[in-house]
């Protein structure tokens, strides 16, 4: 044979090789999915012969069911009650499988629930009732070594209630009255909440919220909002709301730590900067530590409704702090400004170009019962160092700002320097 002939002949042996070798990694992806498929299947199976423990040996020890909304068991006495508690309620359950999609070890099979909710067994608590089900969802099981070991399950939760008599029939006259009163419980609900947000200055939207009138500002900032003051935990759903609008809340910078100005913090997820000195309080006590036991100093009615506000309102917990800014620094668009005194770390925010301060609480101008009145020194009781907050307002006061927007209520417009320098020898 020729020297051509045989380098022919061996190329048509490493094409047939190949050939071959795709034909078995083909095969072996085609008996794995089948394996997978063929598991999820005969689950289904034992379940509809109300088979519990031939379902539940299906499990790994320790493998999660995780039905969306409702619980997150482990197996196996995890996965026994729970179809346990399936089959009490429903005893002539079956599972229609729709459909099933495979790839690699996951399965994930779409089904259709059918039975009567007959009892004797609740489900989730719920007495039966005798109505026919019938409810569709999709399961995703991942499948390893012949076993569950995990099952990520959307079942259609809102039909169940319907179907039951727990929510009236979609469309109904009862289903509007539900929807109408429900809507009427939001309005209400964002009214105390959180005003919509309204620009005060360029760049710069302010929520306004219940209780304490207190504000949170929203600064455009490359193409999102950087938060000053993060107000009470009862304006989060209005600040989230605005923040989306505006394209997103990208970090949240606390003017101080005190309960009323952390508390939608906790729940935004995004990072929080705030002074050095004030870590501290927003990791911890949100100013406890330096006020007097039980507000002692505040008028009996005040500081019996401030405690109540302050736990219940006000404060939404500590959050971990990522970082810090001081006087100086640059925040989208305004400099950094100490005027501690109210709180050991409080800052400002001073933007040169129109003159305007967003100052926290380095002077209120809404009395102890929420009424407004001329800029005035905040209450010592809540202060960390009396003389050093008035040191701070004639600080303030020395930029001259055209307006002065405080932690809460309105703002100072007018001759500011005088309006702060008098309070604080007030």
């Amino acid at each position: 044979m020729s020297e051509e002939e045989l380098s022919a002949s061996a190329a048509a042996k490493v094409q047939e090789a190949a050939a071959n070798v795709q034909q078995v990694t083909k095969r072996r992806r085609r008996i794995t999915g089948d394996g997978v498929e063929s598991v999820a299947r005969r689950y289904f199976d034992a379940i509809n012969a109300h088979e519990l423990e031939a379902a539940v040996a299906m499990w790994a020890d320790g493998g999660r069911e995780n039905v969306r909304g409702q619980m997150d068991v482990t197996a196996p006495e995890g996965v026994r009650g729970f179809i346990g508690e399936l089959l009490g309620a429903v005893p002539d359950v079956r599972f229609e499988l729709l459909s099933t999609t495979t790839e690699q070890d996951r399965c994930a099979v779409q089904w259709r629930l059918s039975g009567t909710f007959a009892g004797p067994g609740s489900l989730g608590g719920i007495e039966p009732t005798g109505h026919p089900l019938t409810l569709e969802g999709i399961d995703l099981l991942t499948v390893r070594d012949g076993l569950i070991q995990a099952n990520d399950a959307f079942p259609d939760s809102i039909s169940l209630p319907r179907q039951i008599g727990m929510m009236p029939p979609p469309g109904s006259t009862a289903d509007q009255r539900l929807t109408g009163a429900f809507n009427a419980k939001t309005r209400l609900a964002s009214r105390l909440a959180g005003a919509e947000p309204r620009l005060v200055a360029e760049g710069v939207w302010l929520v306004q919220g219940q209780p304490g009138r207190c504000n949170v500002y929203l600064i455009e900032d490359d193409g999102g909002v950087t938060l000053f003051d993060a107000g009470a935990r009862t304006m989060t759903r209005a600040v989230a709301s605005a923040g989306a609008r505006l394209g997103g809340i990208r970090r949240i910078v606390l003017g101080h730590a005190h309960t009323d100005h952390r508390g939608v913090a906790p729940a935004l997820g995004v990072p929080v900067l705030c002074h050095p000195d004030e870590v501290e309080d927003a990791e911890g006590s949100g100013g406890f530590r330096y006020w007097p036991a039980d507000l002692a100093g505040l008028p009996l009615g005040a500081r019996q409704l401030q405690r109540l506000l302050h736990r219940y309102a006000w404060d939404g917990g500590p959050v971990k702090i990522s970082g810090t800014v001081r006087e100086g620094d640059e925040v989208a668009g305004f400099r950094v400004v100490d005027i501690p005194g109210h709180a050991p770390g409080m800052i400002a925010l001073w933007r040169e170009s129109d003159r305007l301060a967003l100052s926290s609480d380095c002077f209120y101008t809404l009395d102890m019962w929420g009424r407004d009145c001329p800029p005035r020194a905040p209450v010592a009781t809540y202060n960390y160092d009396s003389e050093q907050a008035r040191a701070s307002m004639r600080k303030l006061a020395a930029l001259e700002p055209a307006a002065a927007w405080p932690g809460h209520a309105k703002p100072a417009t007018g001759d500011v320097r005088s309006q702060v320098e008098r309070a604080a020898e007030l």
